[in-house]
């Protein structure tokens, strides 16, 4: 398993923790093979809008659940018992149980989730805070901050 040496980025930035922490878990899961079932798709909507697509054929609504915590989206799929099990020439369509995680960045909110065809959709959303928007600041003749420090 590779490293990633990101001690250059610690030079110049502040509070970038947590992405280590991201890749490290990524660089991890990878290993792992836990990147094949169920498949999904990351798509960019618009500006601030995402939507993953989870591909969960044969499974139907009550049988999937969706949660987010601490900023982990965590989708589970758990197929109900049937009684008597069908007898097969052939299975491929694998009903197994799953669970697939995704990091959210902060301020990302599932929006919603739907079902259609098969296909699992939730809708993603960045939305930032006022406080954290661009701001101009103006420059003036003191700064009350480094003054008080000065005495």
């Amino acid at each position: 398993m590779a490293t990633i040496d990101l001690s250059p980025l610690y030079r110049s930035s502040i509070g970038f923790d947590r992405m280590a922490r991201l890749l490290d878990s990524a660089m991890r899961a990878e290993g792992n093979g836990a990147g094949g079932y169920p498949p999904y798709n990351i798509e960019v909507i618009g500006e601030n809008r995402y939507a993953i697509t989870v591909a969960v054929a044969g499974f139907s609504d009550n049988e999937l659940s969706i949660e987010v915590e601490n900023g982990i989206l965590k989708i589970q799929g758990r197929k109900e018992e049937q009684g008597e099990e069908p007898q097969y020439l052939h299975k491929g369509i694998g009903f197994r149980t799953f669970e697939r995680k995704f990091n959210l960045a902060d301020h990302v909110e599932v929006k919603g989730a739907k079902m259609e065809n098969g296909l699992l959709t939730i809708g993603l959303e960045k939305i930032i805070p006022e406080a954290m928007k661009p701001r101009k600041i103006e420059i003036g003749t003191s700064l009350n901050l480094l003054e008080d420090s000065a005495k």
